[in-house]
């Protein structure tokens, strides 16, 4: 007679991923845009849920998803979809079927569901884009396939190639809408028009404002959008003419009446108050109305940042200075390539001065001892020394413009709200955060581009999933008045749960079968606790879907 025995399946977070997936109903976009056609014994839409839910709780490549599963369902009173059964191969395969498929309309659908099921508003969008890097050949790309090549990194790695991952999300919980994939050697600057165009298609109306970086502020994408009845906040770059010669104005003395802006409390300092102030009296020259705002943090941070980086440029030139009349600093032309680069970004503020030292000598010319026959002439000997200083004058007028950066824009809003809305745009920055730190998305274990676009894809669905979990339990607790949350066994607190907290806390549930050989006779959840059902409540995660797990509960029912 078979004995009975006691085994441990980890369950933590994948109740919670699973439940959106169902409310977005992606489980049967997937059956419904990948169905089974080529008879897979798991179908694909199964298979890209699972990894899915994978990306959100903890990635791995490919190859090492069927080990991860292990943890959760190997099997047990399970006849088919057995974790072994996920392994490499078949993931692969079913990566191609999603890349074949229409992908567009699956983000399309899910996207519609998340705005309908959450309510969330669309009234402002954010645009950025990144860089997803790749180290290895990658020699050329498969049909229709995106192209990994070199490009401007944002990640600060030049020798790798690339993708540029450009992203749309809501203020409204800074929730991903869509995204686009672009060769790795495309500019920024020309994905915007078809980009707010496609923004336009999916929302059915150009009644929303599009933010995003200084890249939007070309004559092209600000006439393309406002001649289509769109709306923009956007940076200018310090490179128009109308930045240059308003800071021109500002350090020849020129003195400006700043309104007052608002206040917010210093997020990396406790105690201090970033105050800004606004001046709105100008135009471009393709007439959108200029706001200017000065930050008191930010002037801080370019004083900071200037005295930095003239500190180092002195450094540079003390230590170039001992190197002079050797090796490859014997001329003057060598010298002053080698000071530029030494005072790169500073040079007006700490001016440098080569001087020369001439002196003669006499040289013997003839062969041979001196002597009364000897032959001699004199030569002029060049030596050269750096001298510099700082020129506190220049200084003191380039501090003039410290902490001061404008916006343009033809959105009908009051300048302190173009400035409040613009200013959400680091949200964007740390959803791109969370692709790369949280989801892991680099390095992309993948060879095939067709592989690596599909995986983007499925990124995209995981990272809205994050999102979504986000927002709803901070918005729940503002609704329930909750200030703090404990989110560890250690009692430790935030305001502001992330994903990763939320991850972390639920890392020790699990579920205790009780089996006699392949059969499953009970089961009990263990290590849910008051504040994990807490915490479901403000997730809107019903608890059922945690009390009611049996054996195969990961299995998705497609309609």
């Amino acid at each position: 007679m078979e004995t009975m025995d006691t085994k441990i399946k980890k369950v933590d977070t994948l109740p919670i991923i699973k439940h959106y997936i169902e409310e977005l109903n992606l489980h049967n976009l997937f059956d419904t845009y990948v169905p089974n056609n080529n008879g897979f014994e798991i179908s694909p839409a199964q298979v890209l849920c699972v990894m899915t839910m994978n990306i959100v709780a903890a990635v791995k490549p490919l190859y090492h998803v069927d080990e991860w599963l292990t943890d959760y369902m190997d099997g047990m009173a399970e006849s088919v979809e057995h974790a072994g059964k996920y392994n490499d191969d078949r993931l692969g395969r079913c990566l191609d079927v999603l890349f074949n498929a229409d992908r567009h309309s699956i983000m399309t659908q899910a996207t519609s569901s998340a705005i309908k099921v959450y309510e969330l508003e669309c009234e402002k969008i954010h645009n950025d884009s990144t860089s997803v890097s790749f180290a290895g050949a990658y020699e050329g790309s498969g049909e229709g396939a995106v192209k990994i090549v070199h490009g401007h990194n944002k990640d600060g790695h030049p020798d790798y190639k690339q993708i540029v991952f450009g992203l749309n999300i809501t203020e409204d919980g800074h929730v991903p809408l869509s995204y686009q994939l672009f060769d790795g050697n495309q500019a920024d600057v020309t994905t915007h028009i078809p980009n707010w165009n496609g923004l336009r298609d999916f929302l059915c109306t150009e009644d929303f404002i599009y933010i995003g970086d200084s890249k939007v502020c070309s004559t092209d994408n600000m006439n393309h959008i406002a001649e289509n009845g769109g709306q923009f906040i956007t940076i200018m770059p310090k490179s128009r003419k109308e930045v240059k010669a308003f800071h021109e104005r500002l350090k020849q003395g020129e003195s400006i009446e700043w309104e007052e802006g608002y206040e917010k409390k210093n997020s990396r300092k406790k105690g201090k108050l970033n105050i800004f102030q606004i001046y709105a009296d100008e135009t471009s020259k393709e007439g959108y109305r200029i706001v200017w705002v000065h930050s008191s943090s930010k002037e801080t941070q370019d004083q900071k940042t200037r005295e930095r980086r003239i500190s180092k440029a002195e450094e540079k030139v003390s230590e170039l200075a001992e190197k002079l009349n050797k090796y490859k600093l014997k001329t003057r032309e060598q010298i002053e390539k080698a000071v530029a680069t030494s005072t790169k970004g500073v040079r007006e503020l700490l001016p440098t001065e080569i001087v020369e030292e001439k002196t003669v000598v006499t040289v013997k010319t003839s062969p041979g001892r001196p002597g009364p026959n000897s032959k001699y002439e004199e030569r002029e000997h060049v030596r050269f020394n750096l001298q510099w200083h700082r020129d506190e004058n220049a200084i003191e007028q380039a501090s003039r413009t410290d902490g001061i950066f404008p916006l343009i824009t033809n959105a009908q809003l009051p300048s302190v709200e173009v400035l409040q809305t613009y200013k959400k745009q680091p949200f964007l920055e740390k959803r791109f955060h969370t692709k790369k730190s949280v989801l892991e998305v680099a390095p992309v274990f993948l060879n095939k581009s067709s592989r690596i676009e599909a995986m983007m894809f499925l990124y995209f669905i995981a990272l809205m999933i994050v999102s979504l979990i986000e927002r709803n339990i901070r918005k729940e607790m503002l609704v329930q008045e909750i200030e703090n949350i404990i989110i560890s066994p250690k009692n430790l607190t935030t305001k502001t749960p992330t994903w990763n907290n939320i991850r972390n806390y639920f890392r020790n549930v699990h579920l205790s079968l009780i089996t006699r050989g392949t059969e499953v006779l009970g089961s009990t959840l263990k290590g849910i606790t008051a504040g994990h059902r807490q915490m479901l409540g403000l997730l809107k995660v019903p608890e059922k879907a945690y009390d009611n797990l049996r054996d195969g509960w990961w299995v998705f029912c497609f309609q």
